[in-house]
């Protein structure tokens, strides 16, 4: 199939991309290499991809040197004449939508970029799959809609109107989003709703990669919460593995008696095109026993700086991954002390330590 994949230059389209081109799909990335955290990391990720990336411009097409099937485009979504003619161009088999402004705290001082890139570029995204038809769009939502809720675990069955940061708000818009194109257009659409990701060429704003860096230069991690943080932490390999079993599997307007028993509970309402699954390890862990294995693995103790729950964070996340099993057989397999020691080797390998 030709894909398009959003968000390539990030933690996890890099990945996925890979995967896909390893299968043998044809691919185009898609990205706008913001700032939001360090670009050379995303560089690094283009280069190890193959994309020259002394050459990249804005809106031209580069060719991976490892791999013609890859191809890469520096890019917005919010440029919609843009992500309309490369539409008609290539005419894509499925998107993979993981382009969005991330980050919960960020949100709370730079509200504005949430609007442009989460709503505005979605919606862009959501009018060319309209306007040229594909077989399904897979698009990134995230476990921070469950805000508030403190029933456990997180279902797609639970109520998600009470979001706790403007990032969680963009993204249940998403799903709303995708939902009425989905019943308008007949758009086959599916959510996926990312618990804490990790993994090597992880993204430098989160946990792991924070406190990697400090234990190995001595400094204190900030253990938000007073250490009592509870995540569903998913190494990066199942995730992928994930979200193409799921894209392989176009969710369908008009179910037979033997698919009504696999679908997605978000489909019942008006038997739309539309689906919506949790994606995570479905087993949460105590954020000072993460910090353990890190320590574990980095070969160093970490120094603890206990501190109180941030604004806009939740002090516990837990997958139900049930639906998203009975429909794909999804099965996360990576222990967290192995996922940790592969993303300390990357760490070291990448900054040279």
């Amino acid at each position: 199939m030709k894909i398009l994949v959003t968000g390539s230059a990030g933690f996890i389209g890099f990945h996925l991309a890979n995967r896909l081109l390893d299968r043998g799909d044809e691919v185009v990335g898609y990205d706008n290499l913001n700032d939001y955290y360090d670009v050379q990391l995303k560089y690094g990720r283009l280069n190890e991809a193959g994309i020259p990336i002394k050459e990249i411009e804005d809106k031209e097409l580069l060719t991976s040197f490892k791999n013609k099937n890859y191809r890469f485009v520096k890019a917005d979504l919010a440029d919609k004449d843009f992500l309309l003619e490369l539409f008609n161009k290539e005419r894509f088999d499925g998107v993979v939508n993981l382009a969005a402004q991330a980050g919960v705290r960020y949100s709370l001082t730079n509200p504005d970029i949430y609007i442009k890139s989460n709503i505005e570029g979605f919606l862009n995204l959501l009018e060319a799959c309209r306007h040229y038809p594909l077989q399904h769009l897979v698009y990134a939502s995230s476990s921070s809609v469950y805000g508030a809720n403190t029933k456990m675990p997180f279902s797609v069955q639970d109520r998600v109107d009470h979001p706790v940061s403007l990032y969680a708000a963009s993204k249940k818009s998403n799903e709303l989003m995708a939902h009425t194109y989905s019943h308008l257009f007949n758009i086959p659409t599916t959510g996926l709703r990312f618990f804490t990701v990790y993994g090597p060429w992880g993204r430098p704003d989160m946990a792991l990669f924070i406190f990697t860096k400090s234990i190995i230069e001595g400094k204190p991690i900030p253990v938000f919460n007073y250490g009592e943080m509870k995540r569903d932490f998913t190494y990066i390999d199942d995730i992928v593995e994930g979200i193409i079993r799921v894209l392989d599997r176009p969710v369908k307007s008009k179910l037979s008696a033997a698919e009504s028993t696999t679908h997605s509970s978000a489909q019942e309402a008006t038997n739309a095109p539309y689906s919506l699954y949790n994606i995570g390890n479905s087993s949460p862990l105590k954020l000072t026993d993460f910090i353990e294995a890190l320590e574990a693995s980095i070969g160093l103790k970490a120094k603890k700086e206990l501190l109180p729950i941030q604004p806009g964070d939740v002090p516990a996340t837990w997958a139900d991954v049930s639906e998203l099993t009975a429909a794909t057989g999804y099965t996360p397999v990576t222990d967290v002390s192995d996922g940790v020691r592969h993303f300390v080797e990357w760490y070291k390998q990448f900054y040279k330590i």
